[in-house]
């Protein structure tokens, strides 16, 4: 396995708006993430992304591009950009931009003048079908793909997602170049490379067929026919060759769900289409990925959570493919919440000890997987989903269809309320939580989004003077993964899963020319008995989140106890 910065790094994704405002409108912007970068540097982090901060009309929170070349003026302008990139850079950190691709905004000029002269060239950079050529598939935010052409009344534009984001036409070459141009203008700009948005959904189904139905609106997922499609992968090829590999030692993280394992390697191979791509296997197991309605509760367990979590490391190692490891991100609800309010597990604690624990013990589970971890604002303070409590406070477009789709279904309004309040995305855009100020120290005035009522408990200020808290021990868990007598072993060892047969346990191996280190996490407020002949007893504590001192003897977990230990060679 090649050693790379990306592979040993702690990245820390930064969701621009709601992270700090620095000039009082609330909405968070980049002077604010500049004014915080002392803290990133403390905590140890060496890679901030960035959600989308260019220039947008915000319906999809930035993912809907006017202006591949404009900070938008929400978040600052391009001086300000240049000036974060040169502060981080003084502080060991490197920025990676959101690059969204598979879409822009319909107010970009691109669209506009598409929309005004049907014999533009930028009339074949957007996918248009007559409206007897139209197809049944269903946008990933509900409703049909196909919308009319503003000033084409028998033309009609697609869009994956929502009506504002009309597809960009990837089979076109001169719409491609045009995004190869932009990519390589951020990269020569100084940043470290991209995340990558939806990028599977590049390729669309070329016959565009009609597909039988999956649901009640007799539409199809669009993600049959536009998703991981055969041919996607020659774009993605020429787009790694005209841009990333011109510019070595950037890092690219994808957005690329449901790719089969066989497919891995042409992936995030050692020879790729990208430096890793996001697990999203296990990430949500409240999701079905293609179920048109999400507000629909999923059961789950834990054992079926750990199988899926052994089988991701299983195989990304077989296949010598690298991966992001992460429990939160800006689509998803809080960690703490949606992995904690498994009946099974038995909920979050309302006890602030016990609540310290599981989302302590959450950290360790996933921190040291084999990959490369991912941090999202405020997971390292253990937030949870937000206390929003009508719909008319939610922002997220996804959200609010949902919402509506739940109560054509025959829902009553609380019940479509509570489903959706639990699974928003708006859970995790909340602003960050600095002090127990006003605002929870985001800002003097009025957050875009409420701020969660428990910040006067949970905030960077009260944790970061409390040795037990959740934020030390995320500073904890970096400066160990950092440790050089220990971080080839939890950065390049091997990962194996262990106690396959303790049920609620989750636990796993990271070895490395003979060094071994286990990670073991009780999933559970009961406790674990692993047995005088568990392999732990002889070890070294490396970390523990119950304040453990020894391991003689008969090994019992604790509720939602997480140890680190290192096991003595012969293990």
């Amino acid at each position: 396995m090649s050693r790379n910065w990306w592979k040993e790094c702690i990245f820390y994704q930064v969701y621009p708006k709601s992270f700090q405002d620095s000039n009082g409108d609330g909405k968070g912007d980049l002077r604010g993430i500049i004014k915080r970068l002392d803290y990133l540097a403390w905590l140890g982090i060496k890679g901030l992304w960035l959600s989308p901060i260019f220039r947008s009309p915000m319906v999809d929170n930035g993912y809907d591009v006017s202006d591949y070349y404009s900070v938008d003026p929400i978040f600052g302008d391009n001086d300000d950009l240049d000036e974060l990139i040169a502060e981080a850079g003084k502080r060991g950190i490197r920025i990676i931009l959101d690059l969204v691709v598979n879409h822009c905004s319909n107010k970009h000029p691109w669209f506009q003048r598409a929309c005004a002269d049907p014999l533009s060239e930028e009339r074949g950079y957007f996918i248009i079908r007559k409206k007897d050529q139209l197809t049944n598939w269903r946008s990933n935010f509900g409703g049909s793909v196909w919308s009319p052409m503003p000033g084409s009344p028998d033309d009609y534009y697609m869009h994956v997602f929502a009506k504002e984001q009309p597809d960009l036409n990837w089979e076109n070459p001169l719409l491609r170049h045009k995004i190869y141009r932009m990519i390589n203008y951020w990269l020569d700009k100084g940043i470290a490379g991209f995340r990558i948005d939806a990028i599977t959904y590049l390729k669309k189904d070329q016959a565009f067929p009609i597909l039988p139905p999956d649901g009640h609106d007799g539409l199809v997922a669009v993600t049959k026919a536009a998703n991981n499609q055969p041919g996607i992968e020659v774009f993605l090829k020429e787009m790694r060759e005209e841009t990333f590999d011109r510019h070595p030692g950037c890092v690219t993280v994808a957005e690329a769900s449901d790719v089969p394992f066989n497919q891995l390697p042409e992936y995030s191979g050692p020879d790729g289409f990208f430096s890793m791509i996001f697990e999203f296997s296990y990430q949500d197991p409240y999701v079905d990925p293609v179920h048109p309605e999400w507000f629909r509760p999923k059961s789950w367990d834990v054992e079926e959570y750990k199988q899926k979590i052994q089988d991701a490391q299983v195989q990304q190692q077989k296949l010598g493919v690298w991966s992001p490891t992460h429990l939160e991100n800006h689509d998803s609800p809080r960690a703490l919440t949606r992995l904690m309010a498994n009946k099974q597990v038995g909920g979050v604690s309302a006890d602030s000890q016990m609540r310290r624990r599981q989302a302590t013990m959450l950290a360790a589970m996933y921190f040291f997987l084999r990959g490369t971890p991912f941090i999202y604002q405020g997971q390292e303070l253990g937030m949870s989903n937000s206390t929003l409590t009508k719909i008319e406070q939610f922002n997220d477009i996804m959200t609010r269809d949902q919402y509506q789709e739940a109560i054509q279904q025959g829902l009553d309004p609380q019940d479509a309320f509570d489903k959706v309040a639990f699974r928003s995305r708006d859970n995790s855009r909340t602003p960050m939580q600095w002090n127990k100020g006003k605002n929870a120290g985001f800002s003097p005035s009025e957050p875009w989004l409420p701020v969660n009522s428990d910040f006067q408990m949970i905030n960077v200020q009260e944790e970061s003077d409390d040795k037990k808290s959740v934020l030390s021990f995320y500073r904890a868990m970096i400066g160990l993964r950092s440790n050089p007598i220990y971080c080839k072993t939890l950065v390049y060892g091997t990962s194996k899963p262990a106690y396959a047969d303790k049920t609620n346990v989750i636990a796993y191996d990271r070895s490395y020319n003979g060094q071994i280190i286990r990670v073991v996490c009780n999933f559970q407020y009961g406790q674990s008995h692993l047995g005088k002949t568990s392999g732990l007893s002889d070890g070294d504590i490396l970390m523990t989140n119950l304040g453990r001192e020894n391991l003689n003897g008969d090994v019992i977990l604790g509720p939602f106890e997480a140890l680190v230990v290192l096991l003595k060679q012969a293990a």
